[in-house]
């Protein structure tokens, strides 16, 4: 069986994966909060992880892995877009206009990390329909010293756990020191952070111990991944930025909660995402959602294909220049696997590069050097959700019939091999070119194919 190499950020060290059980390899991976289109930064995960997701897969068996990732649907965020609906003559309460805005943006979601070739989770919890599993751990950490409640707040308290900022390196006082931290009187040390929190009658809101609230972020996480993966699973995964303090709470909570498990056993984190050398920021002109990129004309496959180009563990940068090598190295592949059957197995130059830390620079270029195998580079692109059969369309030619213009260059061709005066040769094959024609020339004859950004409004008159 394939060894698979992880960098676990919990240890800083690159370690052998050793699932709890090969039977049931388990990961989850922090979802986004569903409030508006997925930007370029939030699709980042989601491409890196699907890939081990499908490493996984190959090396366990398609039945024995279970991956989740969430849906964030309560959120101060999803509430101020309803309400804004509600204030704008919106029927319904505001209630159903969250769901409604929700179940909307779950599926602008779906449409394009599908575009993308993201295969779908195991499960997609959404926290709405965990709120008692919730309130549940709430309570028990309260019973076991770990957190109280004031003021219709519950707080989970920090300094119960002895090992808080293991996995970002730093210390609480440290933290406290180098932070921004919310001071409210209903906390008994600023670094503790909220589990529960009041809601009034603008809020959507559930009954608990504590009065009518809404949880907080954090243990929205420890308690989807407990109720699908308990006390114990194989990994979590999450972009950087979620490190802190996202990630740290989340291990607070679920070891309290749960001293007679591990929580997560390898922690994967990718890094950042900039823009032609920048952060992308709306300020800057350079922020992109996925959709953008789409509405452009760029394929989800080009846009997997960039980011894979670059470690998880890396800043990886979005180029224009980089898309068009993409897509052009795509088009060849998949001119080369045009109704080939994949072969059986993957080419292991690949598989062990994945193996490697998810070493996805190292598995492209490995695909590069498979042009003369066709069937082998077919299967070996699939294990990263590259030239499927389902996500090819954009690549195929248009139905359209050249051989008018074919046949006028090659009259022109013929006369100017008479006269030396190849002008009116270079003009028209100029105009075609501009049309996004490839053309070919030969002693055999003239052959014109559609190419990338083939415009048929753009062919120059007969």
């Amino acid at each position: 069986m394939t060894q698979i190499r992880l960098r676990n950020t919990k240890t800083r060290k690159v370690e052998e994966f050793a699932p709890i059980d090969p039977r049931n390899v388990r990961m989850y991976l922090c979802g986004p909060t569903v409030y508006d289109r997925a930007h370029l930064g939030n699709a980042r995960p989601v491409v890196v992880f699907d890939v081990l997701y499908r490493l996984l897969r190959h090396v366990y068996g398609a039945d024995h892995v279970t991956y989740v990732r969430n849906f964030t649907d309560v959120d101060d965020k999803i509430n101020a877009t309803a309400l804004a609906r509600q204030q704008a003559g919106a029927p319904g309460s505001l209630e159903e206009l969250i769901r409604e805005r929700t179940e909307e943006t779950i599926g602008w979601y779906h449409a394009d990390m599908d575009a993308l070739g993201a295969l779908r989770p195991n499960f997609e919890p959404r926290a709405t329909d965990f709120i008692g599993a919730m309130i549940a751990m709430i309570a028990d950490l309260i019973a076991k010293g770990h957190a109280y409640a004031k003021d219709g707040h519950v707080l989970f308290r920090v300094r119960s756990y002895e090992n808080y900022g293991a996995l970002s390196g730093r210390s609480v006082d440290d933290m406290i020191a180098g932070a921004r931290v919310e001071v409210a009187p209903f906390k008994e040390d600023p670094m503790d952070f909220v589990l529960w929190k009041p809601s009034d009658a603008g809020l959507p809101g559930w009954d608990s111990p504590w009065g009518r609230g809404r949880p907080g972020w954090h243990i929205e996480c420890s308690a989807m991944s407990y109720e699908l993966l308990g006390a114990s699973f194989d990994i979590h995964a999450g972009g950087i930025d979620l490190q802190f303090p996202h990630h740290e709470n989340e291990i607070a909570q679920s070891c309290c909660a749960h001293p007679e498990g591990h929580f997560a056993n390898y922690w994967l984190h990718n890094e950042m995402l900039q823009v032609e050398g920048k952060k992308m920021s709306k300020s800057l002109g350079n922020f992109f959602t996925v959709r953008d990129l789409l509405d452009q004309g760029i394929p989800g496959e080009v846009i997997r294909f960039v980011f894979l180009q670059t470690h998880y563990g890396k800043p990886m940068d979005w180029t224009a220049e980089k898309a068009t090598q993409a897509e052009a190295t795509l088009r060849k592949w998949r001119v080369l696997t045009d109704g080939v059957t994949p072969a059986a197995q993957p080419a292991p130059g690949v598989v062990a590069a994945l193996a490697d830390d998810l070493n996805t620079a190292g598995a492209m270029a490995e695909l590069h050097a498979l042009s003369a195998d066709p069937a082998v580079l077919k299967a070996s692109a699939a294990l990263l959700g590259l030239l499927e059969d389902g996500m090819g369309d954009w690549a195929k030619a248009p139905d359209v019939d050249l051989s008018a213009h074919a046949e006028a260059l090659s009259t022109l061709r013929a006369k100017a091999m008479e006269t030396k005066d190849f002008v009116p040769v270079d003009a028209l094959k100029s105009a075609l070119m501009a049309a996004g024609v490839e053309v070919r020339m030969s002693k055999a004859g003239v052959e014109l194919l559609p190419g990338p950004g083939f415009d048929a409004s753009r062919l120059p008159p007969l």
